[in-house]
């Protein structure tokens, strides 16, 4: 039966000995993936390799092991050989303590370094050690060791090596305090979701631990531990985690049980809100739009603007852009760009022509010309477009940011041939770019805009499609969801208008801090790549761009070991992306700038030649 997530265990750690070979033997064989070896190399372990290798037992019973020794031609380096959990004692983190009391023993007394190897997609088994060198102070390196061709004949997977170092086994706590296993950085209580989480998840990933608290621009993990959030719920939290004015409004709400679910049907949460939204975001832009409330997520907006423009025209065909992003439902899809979300869709994607975003084809080349020459021609094989779906900034594209003349000159080419002009400003709106909407600087009036992420202000699933009055031809239930009508968003969204939208403070305070963001960032890529680190996007919505997702990776990790967490995107993930809560303290923002600063200095020390971004077109200019 395994332990309870809190329950303490009665475990005692020591030294193997040969009796224990059989026992080994036996619970490595319980633990896939670890490779079998022969009784024979087990009773060796435990014997030869005693004072470097640990044997933990439960009421007699043996429940985790490790085999280590200290490498003969580096007496300062130890490499861990195989660590064997049972599942009676997971859940514990105990592979973490079985590591630091080997490092405690006086066989380890000059050890500064520890080595092992990892197959790449053994998540937990990186957590596990990402832990340990940040329980240590320290930096974990990869490399390849072992070469699936050329070490194992094709027969299994690379061995990639984990170095941790240089460390003081001083730091570690003290080993008599390890009896009663209960906490350790980056497995505790991790079992669960190794067991039935599927394979899908992907931000879980570069951000192994397990989270249970959040606070403005913080976020903090079981053991205490305290992160700066640069990812804002990949722009779901501007204004940052459990605002206290939101939290007292939604709280009230729920006490005094107003009502939570109400399909389309009308209530005072959500007249609040469109009073408010009409009010103060609405009439003070000279806009006017129906309000549809679809499903609860960006891309149930999508879906609902790419149908009813469809219909309103009498036509398939929608215009996209190349590394655009509108959401992996099948038609929210077809108007994305990634290949890697594409590829998953089963089935053909069609209804589309993609054309070249702002900057696709050169700093000298305005892609609207191209747009509008093919749609001009009739023999261009591009149908004629019900609407065009554009993003202002693209975020999952990379931070690629559009001229406000690109958008003019997108806006007149709509018009000149009767089609529909669909912002999507599900992740550069609700102030991402220093005013509510992306496009208000560009001057630009979309026919239709789709809002999702930050509309709840809390959290919370919520998504609007914003219509021309005279476009709203829908006939009643023709689009629906079950949960349109999410009252508790209704709540919060208002509380975040009335908060931060009723005059233009909190605009001027996001203009100042992304002026902040893109002084910083500027002056990193002038010190370090080589030249070939670049800036992009605008306002509080920015990135470098690293030329390739490796960099990227190794940079955003480091970062994370700082305590830092902050992701990329792009093609190739190579842009690191800083999607910081709009509400972050001066001090928040510029520590977190520092941290990803340090980590860029030491990856570019340490790789040496930093790759050039490839160039595909050199527009000249006519003088």
């Amino acid at each position: 039966m395994n332990p309870r997530p809190n329950q303490k265990l009665d475990l005692c750690f020591r030294a193997p000995v040969s009796q224990d070979g059989a026992s080994v033997h036996n619970l490595i064989s319980q633990c896939p993936p670890l490779d079998t070896n022969s009784m024979y190399c087990n009773l060796l372990q435990c014997s030869h390799f005693a004072d470097t290798s640990v044997a933990v037992t439960l009421h007699d019973e043996l429940v985790g092991f490790i085999s280590g020794y200290i490498l003969p031609d580096r007496p300062n380096t130890l490499f861990i050989w195989q660590v064997a959990v049972s599942s009676a004692a997971r859940g514990q983190g105990l592979a973490g303590r079985m590591i630091e009391h080997i490092l405690a023993r006086p066989a380890c007394k000059q050890v500064a370094f520890l080595e092992t190897t990892v197959t790449a997609d053994n998540d937990a088994s990186w957590g596990l050690f990402e832990g340990v060198a940040r329980r240590l102070d320290t930096e974990l390196n990869r490399s390849v060791m072992f070469d699936r061709e050329q070490h194992f004949n094709g027969s299994h997977d690379s061995e990639l090596l984990a170095r941790i170092g240089p460390f003081e086994c001083q730091a570690l706590p003290n080993v008599k305090t390890v009896s009663n296993v209960a906490n350790f950085t980056g497995e505790k209580n991790m079992k669960i979701f190794e067991e039935i989480e599927s394979e899908v998840q992907s931000y879980a990933r570069s951000f192994p631990r397990v989270f249970n608290k959040a606070q403005a621009e913080f976020l903090y993990d079981e053991e205490g531990n305290q992160y700066l959030d640069f990812l804002a719920g990949a722009g779901t939290l501007n204004y940052g985690h459990n605002h206290p004015v939101f939290k007292e409004k939604l709280m009230e709400y729920i006490l005094r049980d107003g009502i939570t679910h109400g399909l389309d049907m009308h209530t005072q949460a959500k007249g609040e809100f469109l009073e408010s939204f009409n009010e103060k975001i609405l009439k003070p832009r000279n806009l006017e739009y129906m309000v549809q409330f679809t499903g609860p997520t960006g891309t149930n907006a999508v879906e609902a603007a790419l149908k009813l423009a469809r219909n309103v025209k009498g036509r398939e065909n929608i215009i996209s852009f190349t590394n655009g992003f509108h959401g992996v439902s099948l038609g929210s899809l077809a108007t994305t760009g990634n290949s890697h979300h594409r590829g998953a869709a089963g089935v053909s994607l069609g209804g589309t022509s993609r054309m070249p975003f702002d900057g696709y084809l050169g700093d000298g080349f305005d892609t609207t010309h191209y747009l509008d020459k093919v749609l001009s021609d009739s023999s261009s094989g591009i149908d004629k477009p019900a609407a065009v779906i554009v993003e202002t900034v693209q975020g999952e594209g990379g931070i690629n940011a559009a001229s406000f003349e690109w958008l003019r000159h997108l806006e007149q080419v709509c018009r000149k041939h009767d089609m529909l002009l669909i912002v999507d400003d599900i992740q550069a709106g609700c102030g991402r770019t220093g005013t509510f909407f992306s496009f208000e600087e560009a001057g630009i009036k979309p026919d239709i805009v789709t809002l999702s992420k930050s509309l709840s202000g809390y959290g919370l699933p919520f998504a609007v499609v914003l219509i021309r009055p005279d476009l709203d031809q829908w006939r009643p239930g023709e689009h629906n969801g079950t949960f349109r009508g999410n009252n508790l968003a209704f709540v919060t969204a208002k509380a975040a208008i009335d908060h931060f939208w009723s005059d233009d403070a909190f605009s001027k305070e996001i203009k100042r801090k992304g002026a902040y963001i893109k002084q910083r960032l500027d002056a990193i890529v002038d010190q370090y790549g080589e030249g070939n680190f670049t800036t992009r996007g605008r306002g509080m919505f920015q990135g470098i761009n690293c030329v390739n997702g490796e960099l990227a990776e190794k940079i955003t990790r480091k970062a994370f070991k700082n305590n830092l967490v902050i992701e990329t995107s792009g093609a190739d993930d190579q842009v690191i992306k800083f999607l910081v809560p709009l509400i972050i303290s001066d001090e928040s923002l510029k520590k977190g700038i520092d941290i990803v600063e340090e980590a860029i200095k030491e990856v570019c020390d340490a790789e040496g030649r930093i790759p050039k971004e490839r160039q595909f077109y050199v527009v000249k200019k006519v003088s």
